[in-house]
């Protein structure tokens, strides 16, 4: 646990910079990250670096590795599951690091398309999922408007996604990469549409609702 003082709320840094949740200060982040949800992940594509020139754990659970890959500066963080990790990640990445950002999203998720175990999704953009709270209080016949909420999609940067399905076209064939909208859920479980009889959902439509509304959806993740 960091034991150094942090005077600001808004942007929680140390007095040598260091941030608060992900633990690096200026020049131990890349401008180019992949960022994974497993630490294993995370080490395994590090030995891909030569030479490693930064590694640190967090209190927080955010794991950090920074070297170099065909000579160029690079960084694999595994920030864990959701989006508030990821506005975590993202957040004290930008107060540590100048200039433009290139961050690629490495994991799994569940299709909701033809693609299979093995095949590779490539998000041209992402919409998020949630659960609307007021549905689930009180009995089902007062529940208070739908119970999950499925919001516009926003775009991907079209060049560096370009560039993502392309080299891994190449690598593994075309016809094993998939492109679409990835829905981001605010849970693994109720607001995937995995079903289940221990707790109560109302999810029983949510797949059908995000066809609906997103019908270039290929894949959801949190």
């Amino acid at each position: 646990m960091p034991d150094e003082q942090m005077t600001s709320a808004n942007q929680p840094r140390s007095h040598t910079g260091r941030t608060y949740h992900v633990e690096t200060q200026p020049g131990q982040m890349a401008n180019r990250i992949i960022t994974v949800g497993d630490p294993a992940r995370a080490r395994m594509l590090a030995q891909h670096l030569d030479p490693v020139l930064f590694e640190h754990a967090s209190h927080r659970g955010f794991l950090t590795i920074t070297g170099l890959y065909r000579g160029l500066p690079l960084s694999i963080v595994a920030i864990g599951m959701g989006p508030s990790m990821m506005d975590f990640f993202v957040r004290e990445t930008r107060m540590v690091v100048d200039g433009p950002l290139a961050i690629v999203r490495l994991g799994s998720c569940g299709s909701i398309c033809q693609a299979r175990i093995g095949d590779v999704i490539v998000a041209k953009g992402a919409f998020g999922i949630g659960r609307n709270y007021a549905f689930f209080d009180g009995d089902q016949e007062d529940a208070r408007g739908d119970a999950y909420v499925v919001w516009p999609a926003v775009g991907a940067d079209e060049r560096l996604t370009g560039r993502v399905a392309g080299g891994l076209g190449r690598a593994l064939g075309m016809d094993r990469v998939f492109e679409g909208l990835v829905g981001n859920a605010d849970s693994f479980y109720g607001s995937q549409g995995r079903q289940g009889d221990d707790f109560y959902d109302a999810n029983a439509g949510l797949l059908d609702l995000v066809h609906k509304q997103q019908p270039g959806a290929v894949a959801l993740e949190m």
